[in-house]
């Protein structure tokens, strides 16, 4: 049987050489300056959507944290402390591409399918509250979130949310973590609630898989990433059978976006400093990460997984990367992999 994977990102995404992440934050704080702003997010989606990424994440470049504590903790923008208003829970990002969206549907004739990321109740509790427990906050945190995807669903100007993603990279690497495994399937359940009550696919972003089986008991959950191309072996974590059992599936991670460990492989190469030698840093995307390289990756893993498999795309995201442009290409090698490996069926 053919395999259908879908081919979407992780989120970030470099910015232009001649923007700052200040002058990204000031603007956002601002919005005084909006049409520059959206015109910087709208072109670096342009950039996904040409290099052949199926559902795109929009372009991620304020810190994921702040974007949505700063509305949480803002008391004009809650019902109650922690609880935010549903009118005010916007994504400024989507509102940045409705033109674009206008583009690709006078060109296309269908909406611009997008993957939208929400960090996790969990990873915003750890980052106000650190190593305490209190139940009652952490469900109010979640439900928050969920009124963020109610929101974004709801957000129509030819934008289509096809994937919401949830962010939890402190779970199963964090050890201040001081909650109980029901209190954090009850507020990942209830962060995915309106997202899984529309049937749209939800995954949870982990940087660790050591903590799979507690995901695959949250019903509001049907999607587990893993950062398989850089760390093959978290892979081994996983039993198939447990993701069949919870109708669970995966997405993984086909091309590497750990830059600096790649580079430190070309530093080591070449003995310098590759990083002040652009001709030689670009050898990460023209023989390292390569789409031949790609394709295999996702082979070796299909023949484990199979069509446990429903999406797949780089590890995480690319806002590290040194150009907008190696970041394009390796998205492009990501694309011409997943075409190399389809045409083994």
């Amino acid at each position: 049987m053919y395999p259908d994977i879908i081919f979407d990102d992780i989120g970030s995404f470099p910015l232009p050489p001649d923007i700052s992440k200040d002058w990204i934050a000031q603007a956002v704080a601002s919005r005084q300056e909006d049409e520059k702003l959206f015109q910087i997010i709208a072109l670096s989606m342009q950039q996904k959507i040409d290099a052949g990424v199926k559902v795109p994440t929009y372009p991620q470049f304020q810190d994921m944290n702040k974007q949505f504590l700063d509305i949480i903790d803002d008391p004009d923008c809650t019902d109650e402390p922690l609880l935010v208003r549903e009118s005010e829970a916007n994504i400024l990002e989507m509102e940045a591409l409705t033109s674009l969206a206008g583009e690709y549907m006078a060109q296309h004739g269908e909406a611009l399918k997008l993957r939208v990321c929400f960090t996790g109740p969990l990873e915003l509790y750890q980052h106000e509250f650190g190593g305490t427990s209190y139940s009652d906050v952490l469900l109010t945190i979640a439900k928050s979130i969920d009124r963020f995807i109610k929101k974004a669903i709801d957000f129509s100007s030819g934008l289509e949310v096809a994937t919401v993603s949830i962010d939890e990279p402190s779970i199963g690497i964090n050890p201040q973590i001081m909650h109980g495994d029901e209190d954090i399937i009850k507020a990942l359940t209830l962060a995915g609630q309106t997202a899984h009550s529309h049937g749209i696919d939800t995954e949870i972003h982990l940087h660790s898989p050591l903590n799979y089986k507690l995901i695959c008991e949250v019903p509001s959950i049907n999607v587990i990433g893993v950062e398989s191309a850089a760390n093959p072996s978290y892979l081994n974590l996983i039993d198939n059978s447990d993701l069949t059992a919870s109708d669970t599936f995966l997405r993984v991670g086909i091309a590497r976006t750990d830059i600096f460990g790649l580079t430190a492989t070309l530093n080591e190469k070449y003995n310098t400093n590759v990083w002040k030698e652009p001709e030689r840093l670009t050898e990460v995307v023209t023989q390292m990460e390569t789409p031949q390289v790609i394709a295999g990756r996702l082979s070796n893993i299909y023949g484990t997984f199979g069509d446990s498999i429903k999406y797949a795309g780089p590890d995480c995201g690319l806002g590290s990367w040194p150009s907008q442009d190696m970041a394009q290409q390796l998205l492009k090698n990501t694309a011409q992999g997943l075409e190399m490996f389809y045409q083994e069926f």
